[in-house]
């Protein structure tokens, strides 16, 4: 009935070093549900710090690169060596515990750059650049929401072509490690909506809700609507539509990988709120439940939910074959969940960029012949943003330009005004 509990990767570690590892490998394994608190309790001391552990149960915790540049990557942890005693307990009387080969193999590879479980790419190393100056007439702010699942701070861009006519809005979502202005310098989305007049919100992933202010995309309770993360989104989004006039029916949402997850589970959640969905480098709506599922997810693909909507949900995908941090996988059962079980006919065409990016993109339509679905497969391309600029983290500039093809997809599907939210 329940999902399995998030890992606890700083309890996993505490409790290897005190030699408490049956405990460890039952955490890793998930198998804490209802033990962890008993045990933590029960443990040496028993102080507000070790029971406030669970406080980081939905982080995955990550270690920068160095200086000289490289991967984020997961934590290293301080092991203890091998034991070459056959005695069960202890190495050969140093008082060190052993540890069993099962948790010491999964801890190490969590720990080693490049590794099948590694996060590479998922944490980008943020734009030191300053923001280009705006367009006479254009603001970038700052602006806040909050609810009883916390608060979460965005920027809102309103271009200078917007005077209080109803415009459409586009909710864009960060990857980790990036942030409102890393993502619009990356994605150009503000040089777009100053072209088409558009408004663009971006929410910042709060650091004190996932370390590398990773969008919590693999926890079951930010899966669901009008809880955790999926409500304050909604919330920022349901305020701008108060503040400003936003176009009915012509609300949108798209991110890059963690917040391509994200943006996958806000189309779900609010198939009533937002008329289109972009996901880039992304997973389908529950393809993860915790984090040895979301590791798992990564590397080959997860057991989305089952969309319950009777209609596709129009959907853009991005995703670059030689992704090697999210699968490509990913991006079929992103397509697959938003089909909803609907029978669409597809044609598929191919072509190359200037920059020399080939592309396999495919299109599926309903009986009336209108684009639900298009999925582009980026041959060659990595985990980042097609067509992006340098002035952010995780572009490709020499690929379709994702931006501009999300914005032509979103506004071909303005969602009918009995639909749209009141």
């Amino acid at each position: 009935m329940n999902a399995q509990p998030n890992i606890d990767m700083l309890e996993a570690t505490r409790l290897t070093r005190e030699g408490r590892l049956a405990e460890a490998m039952a955490l890793l394994q998930g198998g804490l549900a209802g033990a962890h608190s008993a045990t933590t309790a029960s443990s040496a001391g028993g102080d507000e710090s070790t029971r406030a552990a669970g406080h980081f149960r939905r982080i995955i915790d990550m270690v920068p690169p160095s200086a000289g540049g490289g991967a984020w990557t997961p934590p290293k942890f301080d092991l203890p060596p091998k034991a070459s005693s056959p005695l069960g307990g202890f190495a050969g009387g140093s008082g060190q515990p052993q540890v069993p080969e099962a948790l010491r193999g999964f801890l190490d590879r969590m720990g080693q750059p490049g590794s099948a479980l590694g996060l590479d790419g998922l944490a980008g190393r943020g734009s030191a650049r300053a923001p280009a100056p705006l367009p006479e007439g254009a603001r970038f702010e700052e602006r806040t929401f909050a609810n009883e699942a916390g608060s979460r701070t965005y920027k809102l861009y309103i271009p200078s072509g917007y005077t209080g006519q109803p415009v459409p809005l586009v909710v864009m979502l960060h990857g980790c490690t990036q942030s409102p202005d890393d993502f619009a310098a990356g994605t150009r989305m503000n040089e777009l909506a100053e072209e088409q007049t558009f408004l663009v919100a971006y929410p910042a992933q709060a650091q004190s809700a996932n370390v590398s202010k990773c969008w919590n995309w693999f926890n079951a309770a930010d899966q669901q609507r009008d809880q955790g993360e999926p409500s304050l989104i909604a919330g920022i989004t349901r305020q701008i539509m108060r503040d400003l006039s936003v176009e009915p029916g012509r609300v949108y949402v798209a991110g890059l990988s963690a917040g391509g997850a994200a943006a996958a589970i806000m189309g779900s959640a609010y198939p009533d709120l937002y008329a289109a969905v972009g996901v880039h480098s992304g997973l389908a709506c529950g393809a993860a439940r915790d984090m040895p599922s979301a590791f798992a997810a990564m590397r080959q693909g997860g057991a989305p939910h089952r969309n319950e909507a009777k209609q596709p949900v129009p959907t853009i995908v991005f995703h670059g074959d030689r992704d090697t941090t999210v699968n490509p996988v990913n991006g079929d059962q992103v397509v697959a969940q938003s089909r909803a079980g609907s029978d669409l006919r597809t044609t598929v065409s191919r072509g190359q960029t200037p920059g020399g990016i080939r592309y396999t993109r495919t299109v599926e339509c309903d009986d009336s012949g209108h684009p639900m679905l298009e999925h582009w497969v980026l041959h060659g391309a990595g985990h980042a943003w097609s067509g992006g600029s340098s002035a952010g983290s995780y572009t490709e500039p020499k690929g379709p330009n994702a931006s501009r093809e999300m914005m032509r997809f979103f506004l071909e599907h303005p969602k009918p005004a009995a639909a749209s939210p009141a």
